[in-house]
C-alpha cells in the first residue's frame, strides 16, 4: 500500500470515529432531554445510535461524559485565556475581555445551552454535581497558570485566592445565564443582560486584581536580558 493510500485510510478511519462519537452524543442528548438523565440507560443510547453498548462506553467512559462532552474545553478555558493574554494585559483584563466576547457570541461554554438542555442539568443531581466539579477543575487550572505567571508555587495563597475570586465571578455569571434561560429569556436578551452584569461583577475585582499577573512587554524582557 502506498503512503498516500495509507494516509487516506487512516483519515477515513478517524473521520468515521468522529462521526460515530458525534452520533452517540447526539442520541444521548436527545434521550436525556426527553427522559431525564437518571432515567436514561446506556443500553437505550446504544439502541438509538445503532451501536453496541460496549461501543458507547469505549467512546464515553462515564455516563456524564455523554451529557457534558466539552468538559476539557470548559475546564481549561480560563487558564488558556490567561496564558494567551496580550502584553501589558492583566489576568483580570484578559478574562473580562474573553467573557464579554463569549457572552456576545452566546457561547455554550459560557452557559448558553438552551432551555431544554439547561433544564436537563438542573433536574439531574448527578449532572449538577458534575458541573460543580468542572468549575473546581477550571479554578485549579487557573491557579496553576497564575502561579506560573507570577513566579510563585502552585499552592501559594496568592494565586489560589486570585483564582478563587476570578473563578467565582465566572461561576456566578454561568449560574445567572442558566437562571435566565430557565426563566424563558432568549439568548439575545440574556446576552444583553449578562453583558451589563458581567461588567459590574468584574469591576468589583478591580481594586484587588487590576495589576495582578500582567503580561510583560517584549521590550521589557529584552532589556532585562541585555542588562
Amino acid at each position: 500500500m502506498s503512503i498516500q493510500a495509507s494516509t487516506e485510510t487512516v483519515g477515513l478511519r478517524e473521520s468515521k470515529k468522529r462521526e460515530t462519537r458525534q452520533s452517540i452524543s447526539d442520541h444521548a442528548t436527545r434521550l436525556f432531554v426527553e427522559q431525564g438523565f437518571e432515567r436514561t440507560t446506556i443500553a437505550e443510547i446504544a439502541t438509538a445510535a445503532r451501536v453496541a453498548k460496549k461501543t458507547v462506553t469505549n467512546y464515553f467512559a462515564r455516563k456524564e461524559d455523554l451529557a457534558l462532552d466539552h468538559q476539557d474545553e470548559f475546564a481549561a478555558s480560563l487558564a488558556r485565556t490567561v496564558a494567551g493574554r496580550a502584553a501589558g494585559e492583566s489576568a483580570l483584563a484578559a478574562l473580562r475581555r474573553a467573557f464579554l466576547a463569549s457572552a456576545a457570541a452566546q457561547d455554550p461554554v459560557a452557559g448558553f445551552a438552551g432551555r431544554r438542555f439547561s433544564r436537563m442539568i438542573a433536574d439531574s443531581p448527578t449532572l449538577s454535581t458534575c458541573l460543580r466539579g468542572l468549575h473546581d477543575r477550571r479554578e485549579d487550572a487557573l491557579a496553576e497558570v497564575l502561579a506560573e505567571a507570577t513566579g510563585t508555587s502552585a499552592d501559594d495563597i496568592t494565586p489560589c485566592t486570585a483564582a478563587a475570586l476570578l473563578g467565582g465571578v465566572h461561576r456566578v455569571l454561568f449560574r445567572r445565564i442558566q437562571e435566565l434561560t430557565l426563566a424563558g429569556r432568549g439568548n439575545p436578551e440574556i446576552a444583553a443582560i449578562i453583558g451589563e452584569e458581567a461588567a459590574a461583577a468584574f469591576d468589583l475585582l478591580e481594586p484587588a486584581l487590576a495589576g495582578y499577573a500582567t503580561a510583560p512587554h517584549p521590550e521589557a524582557s529584552r532589556t532585562r536580558t541585555d542588562s
